[in-house]
Formats: C-alpha cells, structure tokens, sequence
C-alpha cells in the first residue's frame, strides 16, 4: 500500500529548517500511530541481503540494528554500548576477552540466542570466501570457545584496542539459518516481510523483540536509481523521508512547511582511488600530479553547492585521528605538470576511469575528465554498475582508476592492507597501523594514526575529493529519524508518524 496526500503550495514563502543531530519534525508521540507504514526512500539497494557477501552499503542502511544486531551497537554519534553482549571481561594482558550474553534473546525464527550462533558469525566474517571489509579487523583471533551457552571467550595473538569496536560490525546471525544472501535471521526489532528487488524491501515489527519494540508497525525502503524521482517521490507523498540527498539544488523543492531538512555529519569520503599497483599510479608523482589537478574547492561547490567538506585524507573530522591536511596536496596546475615530467610524462598519458553510474559519480567523472585534459591527461570514462564495480574493481582489482564513496569511519587502516582493491603497500604505515592496533592507551593509537594520515596524504595514495555532507529531508509529520550518516546506518525503529 502506498499513501498520497495534498501538499500546499511549494511557492509559498517559508524557512528552509537546517538541524543538526536528531530530528524531531513536528510530529506528537501521543498522537503517533504504533502501526504506521513508513516509506523511507533511498538509492542503495542491496545486491544481497549479507553483510559478508558483498551485499553493499543498502544492506547496512536496512538490515543493521533494524533486522539483525551486533554483540555491540555503534550509536549515531560514534559510541559504542553493549547490545546482545550483557558483560566484557578483558585479560590484563589485553588478549582474552569474556563476554556474557544477554539473557531473552531469540532469534526471529523463535531459536534462543547462544554462544554457538556468535562463534559461527564471527567465523562467517573471517572466513576464506568472507568479502567483508571488517575481515582483516578480525586476523588476531586465534580462538573462539563456547564454554557454556552464554559465554564466549575470544583469545587473541596481539592486543587489539580495537576489538570491542569492530565487533559492532558483525551481525550475530543464527547458526542454523539457510542462506542468508536472500533469506534473514536475526534478533533485531524487525523481521523481512519481502524484497522485490529493484522495488522495494518490508521490514514488520517484530511483537517478540527482546527489547523496546519499534515505534511502527512497518517499514517499507523503495529503491530509485534516479535521485530526481527520489525527490518526486517524496514530494507526491509515495515516500515520507529520503535518508541523504544526492542534489542539494533540489533542495527549494522542500522549502514548505510540509518538510523538514535537516543536516547532520557524514563519514562518507568521495575518493578517485588509483590502482597503485599498475603504472603510472604506481608512482608517487604521478598520483601527487592528479591530486594537484583538481580543484576539489570547485568540485565540491559544482556537486554540493554550500554543502559538504573538504579534506585532505581519509579521515573525517568524527574521527579521533582528524588533521586537517588539505594542504598537503594542493590545487596547482604549474606544480602538476612539473610533477608529470619528473615522473617522465611530460606529455601526459591516458587512462580508463572506472566509474559507477549512480549519482553523483557520472558528473564528478565529467569534471576529473575536463580538469585532467588542461595538464595533458586524458580521462576515459567506463560507466558500470554497482554490481560490476564490485566483481571488476573491488574482487578482481582489474582497473586503473576508479571513483567510490566510502561510508565508514576510522577505516584509514584499509591503507595498512596492502591486498585492498586499491593496492596501496607501504612498510611503514603497514607497521603504524599494527602498532596503532595494538596500542595500550587511546593516545598512543591516536598519534600512530595521525602518522598514517601524514604518509598516505604525502604519497597522495589516493585522491580524497570531498566529505559528503549528510542531508535527510521528510515529511513534517515524522519524527525519531536518525540525521547522522555514521557508516549508512538508518535505524528505523524510533520513527513515528502523526
């Protein structure tokens, strides 16, 4: 079922509302149906519903903390709190970690929550065919006992400061479920209704949710691969929220009192990742000469207008190990050609930009192509699809150059692992971020990883084009919606509809 209303006049003068943190719309709980449908409208729709078979980034907006929970939950502001795990105990030495289960929890299919379902979920992240990006997260597990059914004890080779954290990623899935690439069993306050895929994906609220149960009966995502019938979509009233705008000019399009627009912060890094493996891009100058191409001050304005950030390397300002590094590798057309003949190209050279068809990657492809062509560089643009950007760029890592968003936070340690699709291999940051790891205090990892920032913005490992500003709009009468972009989460369950 698929609500309409009559909206006023867009025409009309109004205040366009900016909030940040949690919005709160106009709606009145008391007056909020507990068994309304909300239409959430996005543009990542999963190409499987695992997190680790390469179900992508939808997966995570719709089945993270909605469907299926973690032994700990990331908060939208970056906390991490206990959620199936009742109890941690850690070792002095920092290398076992004892964890107590939370009791009266059970699984959507009625099986109870045991140590056995949390030992096969970590496993199933770490295992040889696992494609999550959280797996190497996991390499200093020598064991996982299962003394009794609510304890698992988790023995490490090294210490990991990190490891409660990165146990927030795995969703603690039920031992006995049959696939779950297009199948769930989870714990969490909803259960999968029915995906159509390319359509939409239903959530239903779960009566025997451990927890507070949701403050809606339904959840409906319908998918758009256009942002302009996103947009539509919400101002016709198919849609009650759209969970991060593509187009802030469509943005006067909600400038009523029928919406609210709100603000939040984002961890979504738009990169043009080389493949620094193959020539040219295994060569420093040559990134470096790229990177001093582009003016990302331009790009950002020409994509997201007043919105969004720029920065300098992998890291967001969320994040404990911010610096501001958007100087290292500065706008300079003369210092890029300069660049390109020491490297040996003075005449520039082509290459393929592997480039994923959804916005707003075709027009930022558009813009690197124009802006490379002025030091000699050409830019061949290869459109595909999320899908094939997976198997040929992230699997196969068969590309030159490719433009992707990355959502997560703190994950400038990918740059550690040289068997990442972008191929990045460096001794030293290989070491920083291990030591960093491995740390005792937060200090310590702290300033390790800031050395990781310096180095891989000096050898422009990367292009780091801009932060994604996180821009939700919905309907007025909607509330309880999260506005903070941490990692695609959208937990859907304090949504409430007057």
């Amino acid at each position: 079922m698929r609500r309409t209303r009559i909206l006023g006049a867009l025409g009309a003068v109004a205040t366009l509302a900016l909030v940040a943190g949690c919005a709160s719309g106009t709606s009145d709980d008391a007056t909020a149906s507990e068994d309304a449908t909300i239409f959430i409208g996005s543009l990542y729709e999963p190409t499987n519903l695992s997190n680790t078979q390469g179900g992508g980034q939808g997966v995570t907006e719709a089945l993270t903390g909605n469907v299926y929970e973690g032994l700990y939950r990331l908060t939208d502001d970056g906390e991490v709190e206990p959620l199936l795990a009742e109890d941690a105990q850690v070792s002095d030495d920092g290398l076992t970690y004892t964890i107590t289960l939370r009791d009266g929890v059970t699984f959507h299919s009625g099986d109870p929550l045991t140590s056995a379902d949390v030992k096969s979920s970590v496993e199933a992240v770490t295992a040889e065919d696992s494609v999550s990006a959280r797996k190497s997260s996991f390499k200093t597990i020598t064991d996982i006992a299962t003394p009794d059914d609510k304890t698992v004890v988790f023995t490490l080779s090294q210490r990991s400061i990190s490891f409660l954290y990165n146990l927030s990623y795995v969703w603690i899935v039920n031992d006995e479920a049959g696939d779950i690439t297009s199948t769930e069993d989870g714990t969490g306050p909803y259960t999968l209704d029915e995906w159509k895929k390319g359509s939409t994906l239903t959530l239903q609220r779960w009566d025997d949710y451990w927890g507070e149960p949701a403050k809606n009966g339904e959840v409906v995502y319908t998918y758009f691969t256009d942002a302009t019938a996103e947009n539509n979509a919400l101002l016709t009233g198919e849609i009650d929220v759209i969970t991060s705008v593509q187009n802030p000019d469509s943005l006067t399009q909600f400038d009523s009192d029928d919406y609210v627009v709100s603000e939040g912060t984002s961890t979504t890094k738009e990169l043009l990742a080389f493949n620094d493996r193959v020539a040219p891009f295994d060569n420093t100058l040559v990134r470096k000469a790229v990177y001093s191409a582009i003016d990302t001050k331009k790009l950002l304005e020409s994509i997201w207008g007043d919105y969004g950030t720029l920065i300098g390397s992998m890291v967001p300002p969320t994040d404990p190990w911010y610096e501001d590094l958007t100087s290292v590798n500065p706008y300079d057309v003369e210092l890029s050609k300069d660049l390109l003949a020491q490297a040996g190209y003075a005449d520039g050279f082509t290459f393929t930009l592997d480039t994923p068809s959804y916005d707003p990657h075709p027009a930022v492809a558009e813009f690197l192509q124009s802006q490379l062509a002025e030091v000699g560089i050409t830019v061949e643009i290869n459109t595909i699809s999320a899908d094939e950007w997976y198997t040929k760029v992230f699997k196969e890592q068969d590309f030159e150059a490719t433009l992707q968003e990355h959502v997560n936070d703190r994950d400038v340690v990918w740059y550690g692992n040289p068997d990442f699709y972008w191929g990045y291999n460096d001794a030293d940051v290989q070491q920083w971020v291990a030591q960093a790891e491995q740390a005792a205090t937060t200090d310590e990892q702290t300033a390790l990883l800031k050395q990781v920032n310096e180095k891989i913005a000096a050898d422009a490992a990367s292009v780091w084009l801009y932060l994604y500003p996180q821009i939700v709009v919905a309907s007025s009468d909607l509330s309880g919606y999260p506005v903070n972009g941490l990692n695609s989460q959208f937990f859907a369950y304090d949504i409430v509809k007057s």
